[in-house]
């Protein structure tokens, strides 16, 4: 393997663009880390334009990114381990991590010009439901994913990052407000079908519906929006013993999605 460059003083000018990176204050996000071998490379294959990869010098180079990194030009460079504590500190540290551009926002034709459902989440806020659905959706053919009031502002937040360890640059995912995404929903024709506890339609039945649909989840404590209620055609509910009120959202995306896999997955075949 080759021998990198190792960066031991923490002035160095890559140091500090890190540094400048992970500050949370930030509201026009550029560039962004990623961190840890699985999200690198998730986001090597999905194309994102890093500028630079690092790993710490206390651990060996792993050699599948060390593969891509040289397929795909990107620069690889060893960080001293105290330079690295100084840049994590108070925060678990990563091996491995990368300076990477964020690619554009995505629109709602990205989503409506691909094969599969769509998954709107209205006031889903809890990243860690979100990273998760994000990786159910990819793996179980979804379109695309629109976050309606999230309190994101970008999909390389460094927490949606991690939770979706890295996946977040495999399909669009629209962050918006609940009138845009009304008027996409209507203006789109395609079929909306609300999760509800409640729901007039079985789960079991979505799943001989061939044809494209858009499914809307809300959040647990709240549920869907009235405002967006009223586009729907129907309302869908997923079997469930009395005594349990409700399921995860994300658990509830992933068994939705399973009843419609057959259609989403061979429209990719």
């Amino acid at each position: 393997m080759a021998e990198f460059e190792t960066i031991d003083n923490p002035s160095d000018p890559a140091i500090r663009r890190i540094i400048d990176v992970t500050k949370p204050s930030r509201s026009n996000i550029k560039t962004t880390l990623i961190e840890d071998p699985e999200p690198l490379v998730q986001s090597i294959n999905a194309g994102v334009e890093f500028i630079e990869i690092y790993f710490s010098d206390a651990t060996p180079v792993d050699p599948k990114i060390a593969d891509l990194c040289e397929k795909n030009r990107i620069p690889i460079r060893l960080v001293d381990y105290t330079v690295v504590n100084k840049i994590f500190k108070g925060e678990r540290k990563a091996k491995a991590f990368g300076l990477a551009r964020v690619p554009r926002p995505a629109k709602f034709h990205d989503i409506e010009n691909r094969p599969g459902d769509i998954i709107v989440l209205d006031g889903v806020k809890i990243v860690g439901n979100i990273g998760a659905i994000v990786r159910t959706s990819l793996g179980l053919g979804a379109a695309g994913i629109v976050l309606i009031d999230s309190d994101l502002t970008s999909i390389a937040d460094r927490r949606l990052l991690r939770a979706s360890r890295g996946y977040v640059f495999s399909l669009p995912i629209v962050l918006t407000d609940r009138e845009s995404a009304a008027s996409f929903i209507r203006d789109s024709g395609v079929e909306l079908a609300v999760l509800d506890s409640h729901g007039e339609t079985p789960l079991k039945e979505i799943g001989n519906i061939d044809r494209k649909m858009t499914l809307l989840f809300g959040s647990e404590k709240g549920g869907p929006s009235e405002r967006l209620r009223e586009l729907a055609s129907t309302t869908v509910s997923i079997p469930m013993i009395s005594s349990t009120e409700s399921l995860n959202v994300s658990v509830s995306v992933g068994v939705t999605l399973h009843q419609r896999v057959e259609r989403n997955i061979s429209l990719r075949r």
